[in-house]
């Protein structure tokens, strides 16, 4: 199971943190992802990380503004969102890889619920 939290209304320029609480299954040993559906769009990968935490990748999109990390001692998975933008707008959701490494749409085989973040102008 994967549970979000975290999200919000937060302005223009604000700062907000997801966090994913993981269960039933060896969070450590699996990449995890954060992907987003904003309104009437589809579904944009949004960074990854790998099982221990040593690696990560990012969407052009949101590189330099988002950062992701992990907590495999709380099974929890984690994004800071700084700088956020209007285009920010959308379902997060967390995701869990199907190996110890490698992100994508492609490589995701388990979903969260998701949580709103919206940013005002």
């Amino acid at each position: 199971q994967l549970v979000e939290s975290g999200g919000g209304l937060v302005q223009l320029g604000g700062s907000l943190r997801l966090s994913c609480a993981a269960s039933g299954f060896t969070f450590s040993s699996y990449a995890m992802s954060w992907v987003r559906q904003a309104p009437g769009k589809g579904l944009e990968w949004v960074s990854g990380i790998n099982s221990g935490g040593g690696s990560t990748s990012y969407a052009d999109s949101v590189k330099g503004r988002f950062t992701t990390s992990r907590d495999n001692a709380k099974n929890t998975l984690y994004l800071q969102m700084n700088s956020l933008k209007p285009e920010d707008t959308a379902f997060y959701y967390c995701a869990k890889g199907k190996s110890d490494t490698g992100w994508g749409l492609y490589n995701i085989d388990y979903w969260g619920q998701g949580t709103q973040v919206t940013v005002s102008s």
